[in-house]
């Protein structure tokens, strides 16, 4: 018995994928052909995609918000998991990588579950705001550029309901957030932001040592 979580080497994190993951064929497509692109890291993690879909239909979540879109792939899993009448709010910087994932939305059947809006991220949020929807929001995933992560977060404490959850991407930053030594912006910017939501009441908090880290914060 382990009182730690175990650490995954190439063959321990197969056995997971091939005992655990149920990726439908046009996710494993869209993947695929997301991991041809020069910036395929900024996919999440078939696992963790997994792992989103699990809460949503736990929650029975039914509106969600997205920041940071990428080719889609994410967006493509939490629309499967969403009901009929649920709906998926997208934010990012511009529609050229999306443009790679609609194709997939469509065959899927979920385009018209997912509302996509292009600019910058809290531009985007604002927005959201001034329209009314504040407390709206069941699920929100974070996934954008690090360095306004506290501002993508205290926007969606606005925009997400009591209770709702707040999914935070790569907080563990390939390890960089332990490596004093490194004074980029972005691993700054994670290491600044974990610090703070360790410390933060407004919500309960879990960080998970999945795909590249993800922090959970449930809304008290």
């Amino acid at each position: 018995m382990a009182n730690q979580t175990i650490n995954l080497n190439e063959t321990l994190y197969q056995y997971l994928l091939d005992n655990s993951l149920r990726e439908p064929d046009v996710m494993s497509r869209l993947r695929s052909v997301t991991a041809a692109l020069p910036d395929s890291m900024m996919q999440v993690a078939p696992e963790q995609a997994q792992f989103m879909q699990l809460l949503i239909r736990l929650m029975g979540a039914k509106q969600v918000l997205e920041i940071g879109t990428y080719t889609g792939y994410s967006a493509l899993a939490m629309a499967l998991a969403l009901p009929a009448e649920g709906k998926l709010t997208c934010c990012d910087l511009n529609k050229d990588s999306m443009s790679v994932g609609l194709p997939f939305w469509k065959e899927a059947g979920v385009h018209e579950k997912i509302n996509f809006m292009e600019g910058p991220a809290v531009k985007s949020l604002n927005s959201l705001l001034d329209a009314g929807l504040e407390n709206s929001f069941d699920f929100a995933f974070i996934d954008a550029d690090k360095v306004n992560y506290q501002q993508y977060f205290e926007l969606c404490l606005n925009l997400v309901k009591q209770g709702g959850l707040v999914l935070i991407d790569n907080t563990l930053w390939g390890g960089a957030v332990c490596d004093e030594n490194d004074k980029t912006e972005s691993t700054i910017a994670i290491r600044e932001f974990n610090q703070q939501i360790s410390r933060d009441k407004r919500v309960v908090l879990s960080q998970l040592p999945l795909a590249d880290g993800v922090t959970m914060a449930l809304l008290n």
